[in-house]
């Protein structure tokens, strides 16, 4: 069971835009890493893009599981983790990352906000608080 990606977005007009997110691509071969990290991130904006407002919903991409949230005030998170990750774990870490960014991160950056701009360094402790161990690992 494992976590690969923990994004903020936020779902404006026209698009959705990252505004931070953390990966942990340590699994994959060293070459596949930037690529690996590039498809997360676009299919992350892609699924929060195409969800409605005020919903969540997790969806099948590949080997991974995507769990969307997106608050009715365009805050989104996305969690890409393995099959076996439990769903509901991934809606509360959703649920916990966004109320703590809503409060930390002034609404107006959310709008022009980019991740080298967004000062919020808590999704790296997240993920790694949040990966599930596997003895041997």
């Amino acid at each position: 069971m494992r976590l690969y990606s923990l994004s903020v977005l936020y779902k404006g007009d026209p698009k959705v835009h990252l505004l931070k997110a953390a990966y942990d691509v340590s699994t994959f071969n060293f070459f596949q890493r930037s690529s690996v990290q590039e498809f997360m991130t676009f299919t992350s904006q892609l699924i929060a893009e195409r969800s409605p407002l005020g919903s969540r919903a997790s969806v099948k991409e590949q080997e991974y599981l995507c769990h969307v949230y997106v608050r009715n005030d365009g805050l989104a998170g996305v969690v890409i983790a393995d099959n076996e990750y439990p769903q509901r774990v991934c809606f509360t870490l959703l649920d916990k990352v966004l109320d703590e960014f809503s409060r930390q991160v002034s609404k107006m950056d959310w709008l022009s906000g980019s991740p080298a701009t967004i000062s919020y360094s808590a999704l790296d402790g997240y993920l790694s608080k949040y990966q599930v161990q596997t003895p041997g690992t």
